[in-house]
């Protein structure tokens, strides 16, 4: 499943490339799965309206949409509508050119007035897309804190007394939004703790080790354009390079970068778990 920098990634790449431009027609399939919102609905609220920004909220993307009219002159629009995507397992989210051939497992279409496509593909169909009229209810927001934003008081008061391992609680998207697999792993790795330790039982010095661990990980896989471990590419269809830099995710038995000791592999939480016997403690 695409993680924080994989959907940062591709944000950024749909914002750059979409900001502005307005949706002339949308099309979306008819499978059921991937709809939060009836399909008929989505295209009826996303006709006419203008792609004001897209963002990232935890692993959702959030396009802020704005009127399908013009407005006054020099008024400055604001959004009265999002367009929320998730890509659960497999889900990829390309911006491409209308002639371009269709990807047998898309799921949704919208031509814009430059003449381009956004396309939301999505072959297992876990991911999901809902429109949201601002008027009739909230924006969308994350459930957990920002983990690129987060300070040290409010990140330690995050795990103060839970029982459950640091690994499940970063897997946890009610405590860190967007924190994955990979990421969990790796940031354990950098901060040298060991993921089954009681995050409750965490010192406030291994804590903000561990923090200061997460985002400068968390920056430097969003530098890199994400992991392609599996299904992901960014906004335009490219793979991304972070997993080319993995220290533990996905080497089990192989060298550790660092001490030479083999990688090992176990199971927190239903997930697989890697970490370095050496260097974390």
């Amino acid at each position: 499943m695409p993680e924080l920098p994989e959907v940062e990634t591709i944000a950024r790449g749909v914002n750059a490339r979409v900001r502005g431009d307005r949706v002339v027609d949308a099309w979306f399939s008819g499978a059921r799965e991937p709809f939060k919102t009836p399909p008929a609905r989505q295209a009826k609220g996303l006709q006419g309206r203008v792609f004001l920004s897209v963002h990232r909220a935890g692993k959702h993307i959030v396009c802020e949409m704005g009127p399908a009219t013009n407005g006054r002159a020099g008024e400055q629009a604001r959004a009265e509508a999002e367009w929320i995507v998730h890509l659960g397992m497999t889900g990829r989210l390309l911006v491409t050119t209308a002639e371009a051939p269709r990807e047998k497992h898309t799921h949704a279409r919208l031509t814009l007035k430059s003449g381009r496509e956004l396309r939301f593909v999505d072959p297992r169909r876990f991911g999901r897309l809902e429109f949201r009229e601002l008027e009739r209810g909230p924006a969308f927001d994350a459930p957990g804190a920002e983990p690129l934003e987060i300070g040290a008081d409010e990140f330690a008061a995050l795990f103060r007394r839970r029982r459950l391992s640091i690994k499940a609680a970063l897997l946890n998207q009610k405590l860190l939004a967007g924190v994955g697999n990979i990421y969990a792993d790796e940031s354990l790795f950098h901060a040298a703790l060991r993921p089954r330790r009681a995050a409750g039982r965490l010192t406030r010095a291994e804590l903000e080790r561990l923090r200061t661990a997460l985002k400068k990980v968390l920056h430097h896989a969003i530098r890199l354009g994400g992991s392609s471990v599996s299904d992901y590419v960014d906004a335009d269809g490219e793979r991304g390079f972070f997993q080319l830099q993995h220290f533990v995710y996905q080497r089990t038995g192989e060298p550790c970068r660092r001490c030479g000791t083999p990688i090992r592999r176990i199971l927190i939480a239903g997930r697989g778990t890697h970490y370095c016997p050496a260097c974390q403690r």
